[in-house]
Parts: structure tokens; C-alpha cells; sequence
């Protein structure tokens, strides 16, 4: 019984800091990047998983027109507007993207559907405003 109410008193000591306000002495830029030169754009795809659907994987891929290097591409998915996967996905040398992720999962005989469904993609991109200049 003490081990317990030691843990108890040991989690409560590590929650503390967190029970203040966050937003004391923080202040937030709505503008997620800091350069004029570059945007962050957004693209949404819908994406249908059906009951039968015998692969065990999904993909996400696509093709950034004006990227920026060094920046990633979010992936979002959302089912009834409640997030379900998150994932950072580098882009190769000519601004192509691919993500595949796991929609099904087999434990012995059990088959577990991880993804079915309607769903909403969210992808986001961080590309240039205006073309760069070229050097030569």
C-alpha cells in the first residue's frame, strides 16, 4: 500500500509543472513559416477503405511543384474529423513523396482492419511563393 501511494505522490510531483498555464510568456506567430519567400500549402484528399480490402497497406504519394528542399510533407488522416495518423514523409531530389502505412494487421489468425472507412487526407507542403532565382 505505501509502494502505491508513493507512486501516486511521485506522478502528482511530475504533473505539477504541467498544471499551470501554457500560454504564460509564450506568444504564437500564425505564420507557421518564417520566410516571405516560402508558404505552406494545403491539400486535401478523401480516401475510402473498403471492408474486403485484402492489402495490408495504404499509400500516400504525390508530386510538390516549387519545392523547397529540406522540408517534409505532412500527412494527416482524420476519420469524422478526429485525427487518426500523423506522418513527416522526406521528399526525393525531384519533389516526389510517397508514404505507405498499415491498414490492416494480422495477429495468427486474427485480422485486425487498423483503417476503414471514409477519411479525410490532409497534406501539407512547403513550397515556394515565387519561383527562386536560378544561379548560374
Amino acid at each position: 500500500m505505501k509502494y502505491i501511494l508513493g507512486m501516486a505522490i511521485g506522478i502528482i510531483l511530475l504533473l505539477l509543472p504541467s498544471l499551470s498555464s501554457v500560454s504564460q510568456g509564450v506568444q504564437w506567430d500564425p505564420k507557421l513559416v518564417a520566410n516571405d519567400n516560402i508558404q505552406l500549402e494545403k491539400s486535401i484528399v478523401y480516401m475510402h477503405i473498403s471492408a474486403d480490402n485484402k492489402l495490408p497497406f495504404g499509400c500516400v504519394w504525390g508530386k510538390v511543384t516549387d519545392a523547397v528542399p529540406g522540408y517534409p510533407v505532412v500527412v494527416q488522416i482524420y476519420k469524422n474529423d478526429k485525427p487518426v495518423y500523423f506522418a513527416q514523409v522526406d521528399m526525393k531530389s525531384d519533389g516526389s513523396y510517397e508514404h505507405y502505412f498499415r491498414i490492416k494487421s494480422v495477429d495468427g489468425n486474427n485480422v485486425i482492419n487498423i483503417f476503414q472507412g471514409d477519411y479525410t487526407v490532409d497534406i501539407f507542403k512547403t513550397v515556394y511563393a515565387t519561383t527562386p532565382p536560378t544561379t548560374t
